[in-house]
């Protein structure tokens, strides 16, 4: 891993990576949406591309692009303050969140109802969903090589939605996300993701239980499969304790290649967009845009609007661009 100031002094490397980590996160959103799909299993059983016709996106990205917008607009400097004026502006408007997720929507009237941080997350029915985890990658980019303010900035960013193992979740993707942006190897992506979760938690066990999973299969995807679904099964799939440390289980397998970690986690059922999400970040950034399949890129590169009406047709490498300004600034 090197330095978060040997990056900055790589722009054209970071920018790579920036834009590798935020397009992944859209591309294993919509491959992990789209191989869940009925009509997708029964045709393919196996998805192992993007079919034709167009793509979407879901909560994942469009809320990855509301905390990206919102680090940038703060200059990277955030505050609770900021992430509630971007919420009552872009969220709380809405009158429904199709394809949002129930903390998200709970946040949002709670956000209604006078509540602010931290007891818009607290007092939330769903504060130990994924839904703070799926949007944590831009953090990773802006924090690239720093993984105590990735964690500091993934706190204030997940407590509008979320309290304990949420938040947690959410820092553990901007920590990995952090290094991987700093050419880290697995070993430190993983390590980085679990020194977020404390001892003799849910979260820390279900994150130890996946690698030890990977760690008894010796890497062997087919004998490790099974077991990752059924001894992270939660009654809610999009609990972090299944959904995120489903995601770190693949990150493990798939040992830092983008086309076969993606492709393994859109597969992987239960809440495969956000598991694709994850690990579409963590190896983007890992890897670069560059080493991601052209045709992917542009399948996604446009979001659709389907939950946050005004991340329609915004541009992923042109905000991923500006996380990287905005983190040159810093210097």
């Amino acid at each position: 891993m090197i330095s978060r100031t040997e990056l900055l002094n790589k722009p054209e490397e970071f920018r790579d990576r920036a834009r590798g980590a935020l397009i992944g996160l859209a591309i294993g959103d919509s491959f992990g949406d789209a191989a869940r799909n009925q009509p997708n299993q029964l045709n393919y059983g196996f998805t192992a591309d993007f079919n034709k016709g167009a793509s979407w996106s879901t909560d994942d990205t469009e809320f990855a692009l509301l905390t990206a917008l919102t680090l940038i607009d703060s200059k990277g400097k955030l505050t609770s303050q900021h992430v509630v004026d971007h919420w009552l502006k872009h969220v709380a408007t809405q009158d429904e969140l199709k394809r949002g997720g129930a903390s998200e929507f709970e946040a949002s009237i709670n956000l209604r109802k006078g509540l602010r941080p931290p007891l818009t997350g607290r007092y939330n029915a769903y504060s130990h969903s994924d839904g703070a985890a799926m949007r944590a990658g831009p953090i990773g980019i802006l924090w690239a090589g720093d993984v105590e303010q990735a964690k500091k900035t993934a706190r204030i960013d997940a407590e509008i939605s979320h309290d304990r193992e949420g938040i947690w979740g959410a820092q553990a993707v901007a920590a990995a996300v952090a290094v991987a942006m700093a050419d880290g190897s697995m070993e430190e992506i993983l390590a980085a993701a679990l020194s977020t979760a404390p001892k003799d938690t849910w979260f820390r066990h279900a994150m130890t239980t996946a690698f030890d999973i990977v760690d008894k299969a010796e890497g062997d995807l087919l004998r490790a499969w099974m077991p990752l679904h059924d001894e992270l099964w939660t009654s809610y799939k999009a609990a972090v304790s299944e959904a995120v440390a489903q995601a770190f289980g693949v990150l493990k397998l798939s040992q830092g290649e983008f086309r076969q970690g993606v492709t393994w986690a859109g597969n992987f059922g239960r809440d495969a967009d956000t598991i694709g999400a994850i690990v579409g970040a963590v190896l983007g950034a890992k890897n670069g845009a560059a080493k991601i399949p052209p045709a992917w890129v542009e399948k996604t590169r446009y979001p659709t609007g389907t939950c946050l009406a005004f991340t329609k047709g915004l541009d992923l490498l042109d905000v991923a661009d500006k996380l990287v300004d905005c983190a040159l600034q810093q210097r």
